[in-house]
């Protein structure tokens, strides 16, 4: 497939080679990072790609430049699909798609490469909220995140509201660049830890994008509360599990933090064992992490109680999800079977963002994490119905 992909490149940096990254996991190839730092959205390369890459037709990879939550830039990689003819009166509307979690370092986020997707699921669930979109007449793209596409920055900072919610306006902003087709209008759509993102995006978008047209925002099984729970159950004397995967859920935030945070001094809340989990952290996908971490809980990564201040105040800071104050509408769709995100977190979260003086519609199913019930999907359609009852702004 890569045989038949045609670059364009915009500045030196995208003629650079890649180079041979080692991982725990085994051998990840990631890109270096390129000179010259742009501006946030500004594109470093593009690639069209094959009919059938993501099962459409039309798709394209570009990399680009976003930032850090300190404002500094970095690369990132992502998906886009552009429906084929001539654009509407006003340019397509724009839906951007949020994975949820595939994993922490180079090559996991699955958007930019597919192949290399670590899980089947979110795959089939990502392509299939391509070709819906696409059908409804937006174009689609769909952010690796930081540190997950093929360029070797650090470990992704896992649920750090702020980059998660630049790293998707910033890859809306290089899409509009590359095809001027492309509508001021846009919304967004994530499921897991993407749910999460969406709802960051949402958030961060009102004072980030004001240039750009925001419709709103659709969650599905969200994280959420990890700055909550997370103090006040961690510790090394905490040794349950909540849900399932929640030491590598866990491991995978602490590492983000330590990367983005280094005046908490993190690695002293850890002990060897958890200071060796978080070194492995940024080359691992989702499945190396789970085994890396097999037979160990929360409690053995710990040294001390997360429960003082200024952890608190910095996870706070980096993981909490705002619940007031959005203003564009928000759909969350929950399961009420949900044990990887823990179905009562989602209610939580729901009368939150209805009392939280939102425009906000909350709908439930009894299925496990991210299922989609005929009833979530009759919610898809009116949600979408709404986005376009306005035209699009050109």
């Amino acid at each position: 497939m890569r045989s038949l992909r045609r670059r364009r490149n915009l500045g030196a940096a995208a003629l650079l080679a890649s180079a041979a990254v080692l991982a725990a996991a085994g051998t990840v190839t990631a890109a270096p990072i390129p000179d010259g730092a742009g501006a946030p959205g500004t594109v470093i390369a593009s690639t069209a790609e094959p009919d059938g890459w993501h099962t459409v037709s039309g798709g394209e990879r570009i990399d680009y430049w976003t930032r850090n939550s300190d404002g500094s830039a970095v690369p990132a990689s992502g998906a886009l699909v552009v429906p084929p003819g001539p654009a509407p009166a006003g340019g397509w509307p724009i839906l951007a798609w949020d994975h949820g979690t595939s994993g922490f370092g180079p090559g996991c986020g699955g958007q930019a490469d597919p192949a290399k997707m670590p899980f089947e699921s979110e795959a089939v669930r990502g392509d299939e909220m391509f070709r819906y979109f696409l059908a409804h007449g937006f174009a689609v793209l769909a952010p690796d995140y930081i540190g997950l596409g093929d360029y070797a920055t650090g470990p992704h900072p896992y649920l750090e509201i702020r980059s998660e919610g630049t790293a998707t306006i910033d890859l809306v902003r290089a899409a509009r660049l590359l095809h001027p087709e492309l509508s001021r209008t846009w919304a967004v759509m994530g499921q897991s830890q993407g749910g999460q993102v969406a709802l960051a995006t949402s958030w961060v978008q009102r004072t980030d994008a004001p240039e750009l047209d925001f419709r709103g925002t659709v969650t599905i099984d969200p994280e959420s509360h990890f700055d909550v729970l997370l103090p006040a159950l961690g510790g090394p004397d905490f040794h349950v599990n909540i849900s399932d995967g929640v030491t590598v859920f866990t491991a995978g935030a602490l590492a983000g933090l330590r990367a983005t945070h280094p005046e908490l001094d993190l690695d002293s809340y850890l002990s060897p064992t958890g200071r060796a989990v978080l070194d492995d952290v940024g080359g691992l996908c989702l499945d190396g992490m789970a085994t890396r971490v097999a037979g160990l809980d929360v409690g053995q990564l710990l040294s001390k109680p997360l429960s003082d201040p200024a952890f608190r105040a910095a996870l706070t800071e980096y993981a909490a999800v705002p619940v007031t104050g959005y203003d564009a509408p928000i759909l969350e769709l929950a399961n009420l079977a949900d044990v990887t995100v823990p179905s009562p977190l989602h209610l939580v979260l729901a009368g939150q963002l209805a009392t939280g003086g939102n425009d906000f519609r909350l709908v439930t199913g009894t299925g496990e994490h991210v299922h989609l019930s005929p009833e979530m999907w009759a919610a898809i359609d009116e949600w979408t119905a709404r986005v376009l009852s306005t035209p699009p702004v050109s």
